[in-house]
């Protein structure tokens, strides 16, 4: 799993020089921009209504009152800390939603991009049929919505370990690990369903190929420390670096004999 870590890692290295080498920039400033802008307005509605919220518990439960009245300092510094981890657990919950729903939205555009790097690599062209390019717009879709539900079910478990003192510190990277692959997953999609995988097939054959949903949706969490450009950025990069990765993968290895 670590080669493929290191795979789709180095694939973003190699998209950045496919993109101004083929001209897509357009391709990505698009998405990118639009992306950029729902995420900073969803962002900061998201971050003060969960502090509402929780505030809103603690209160209501007599937490807040106790804590209050006991005056412990280490106490208050655990609590303190935990409600913060709660609140990055519930940023990282609105991540994964607001994430889906964008590549619900820039489904069309994502396939598109993904099969354009593809064809570029192989020098072929992929004529255009309708009737295939809705397909691939469902397809993204379907595979979208199953791993909302799948990341939800996982977060909302890791949600609960947070509410422990100390134990629930390691919740937010145990999360983040679990929204690397999620991510990975859907942008590996693309090119699985070129290659002919029913929906049922990619999914085997990510489960067998962690590491390269895992090391794509790594990359595309750290471009987000960039603040505006990252966020640019981040989601057509990761479009081409998965595309990419998977031939590599399937030039070394031959992956899809063996679905």
């Amino acid at each position: 799993m670590l080669e493929e870590i290191i795979i789709a890692i180095s694939s973003y290295f190699k998209a950045h020089r496919f993109i101004v080498k083929n001209k897509l920039w357009k391709w990505i400033l698009i998405p990118g921009i639009i992306y950029a802008i729902l995420f900073v307005v969803g962002i900061y509605f998201f971050w003060e209504s969960t502090a509402f919220i929780i505030d809103f518990i603690f209160t209501k439960t007599g937490l807040k009152a106790w804590l209050q009245r006991e005056n412990v300092r280490w106490l208050n510094f655990i609590f303190i800390f935990g409600q913060i981890i709660l609140q990055l657990i519930l940023m990282l919950l609105y991540f994964s939603w607001f994430k889906y729903l964008f590549l619900i939205i820039g489904s069309p555009l994502f396939a598109y991009l993904s099969e354009k790097t593809e064809a570029i690599l192989l020098n072929t062209h992929y004529p255009f049929s309708l009737k295939g390019f809705l397909s691939d717009i469902l397809r993204g879709i379907h595979i979208a919505i199953r791993n909302l539900l799948w990341q939800t079910v996982y977060t909302i478990s890791i949600l609960i370990l947070g509410l422990i003192p100390v134990l629930g510190w390691i919740a937010p990277l145990a999360s983040l690990f679990i929204e690397c692959f999620y991510f990975g997953f859907s942008m590996l999609d693309y090119t699985n369903e070129r290659k002919g995988l029913s929906a049922t097939e990619s999914i085997d054959f990510i489960d067998r190929h962690k590491g390269l949903a895992i090391g794509n949706g790594m990359i595309f969490y750290c471009i987000h420390i960039l603040p505006i450009i990252g966020w640019i950025f981040a989601p057509g990069y990761a479009v081409v670096a998965a595309t990419l990765s998977m031939q590599e993968k399937q030039k070394n290895n031959l992956i899809y004999l063996n679905k």
